[in-house]
């Protein structure tokens, strides 16, 4: 059994996946199994996925399930983990050729059962890391990283599996992919910290079709994800009234887009949302604006 999984989910990316794989040949540690989730893609992944697996260099497994977006993929990638430890590596970037050595080590050095895992450092591809290092601590919860220390950077997070299985499969909406799997890990990390390493664990590559682009489509497009979304974040212990009220005004607006005219109702911090409402509608119409 290996300990480490990189899970990587994957659309239409036959282009960009040998990056992985060449980085994956690379790696100076062989304990790891790769498992990539095609998520309905209609261009030559299958073809090139199964080239490799008849290579047999690396531990990996692929399966293909009906187009569903991210989330839908990350739910069947933790359905089928069996490792200690899980990372995803999008199906864009790739990690650097001792990535899966710093994690075990560090993981065999400092893990227990007191943490949910390991976050490190996402690097340009062309570069140094994305928003620098990490607070000099021990350990940190991921709502600490902006609300408490004031990070702005990307990071990569690995998880024990048996925590992600733990909690349910994330949500899904009719008609909408666009729900960020960062809910999977806001529900484990309100009852555990992560291990901090200022390491580099991937290269990333922002593309103009992933989920870091075109944030105003995705909320008119994915209401219900993201008024899910704005619920949990308004009931991280961690966070501040500021953090809060901001996600309130989120709510609000993704309610409007939705068209639930019950949000105060089924919002868990009612009268901070009450209280959002002008700022949730002045927000709904620059939204609208900004995607017209």
């Amino acid at each position: 059994m290996k300990t480490l999984t990189l899970f990587t989910p994957t659309y239409n990316r036959a282009y960009c996946l040998k990056d992985i794989y060449d980085s994956l040949l690379r790696q100076t540690s062989s304990d790891f199994h790769w498992l990539i989730v095609d998520d309905g893609s209609t261009d030559t992944t299958q073809e090139l996925v199964e080239e490799w697996m008849e290579e047999n260099r690396i531990s990996m497994d692929y399966i293909y399930k009906e187009n569903g977006g991210l989330h839908t993929a990350y739910n069947s990638a933790i359905a089928l983990l069996e490792t200690e430890l899980a990372v995803c590596i999008d199906s864009d970037d790739y990690p650097p050729d001792n990535a899966v050595e710093l994690i075990i080590d560090f993981w065999k050095s400092e893990g227990s059962d007191e943490y949910a895992g390991i976050i490190g450092l996402d690097f340009y591809k062309g570069g140094g890391a994305i928003g620098g290092d990490l607070p000099p601590v021990k350990s940190v919860h991921i709502i600490e990283l902006t609300d408490k220390y004031g990070y702005v950077g990307d990071t990569k997070m690995v998880h024990r599996t048996e925590l992600l299985k733990a909690i349910p499969p994330m949500p899904t909406f009719n008609g909408e992919k666009n729900f960020n799997p960062i809910y999977l890990y806001l529900q484990i990390d309100i009852h555990y910290p992560l291990l901090v390493l200022n390491e580099n664990l991937c290269f990333v590559e922002y593309a103009d079709t992933g989920m870091s682009r075109n944030i105003f489509h995705q909320y008119v497009n994915s209401p219900n994800s993201f008024a899910a979304m704005r619920k949990l974040n308004m009931t991280l212990p961690k966070a501040s009234y500021g953090f809060v009220f901001k996600n309130a005004i989120h709510y609000v607006s993704s309610c409007l887009f939705a068209k639930n005219w019950k949000a105060i109702a089924a919002s868990p911090r009612k009268l901070t949302t009450f209280f959002a409402i002008p700022f949730g509608i002045l927000l709904y119409f620059y939204i609208q604006f900004k995607t017209r």
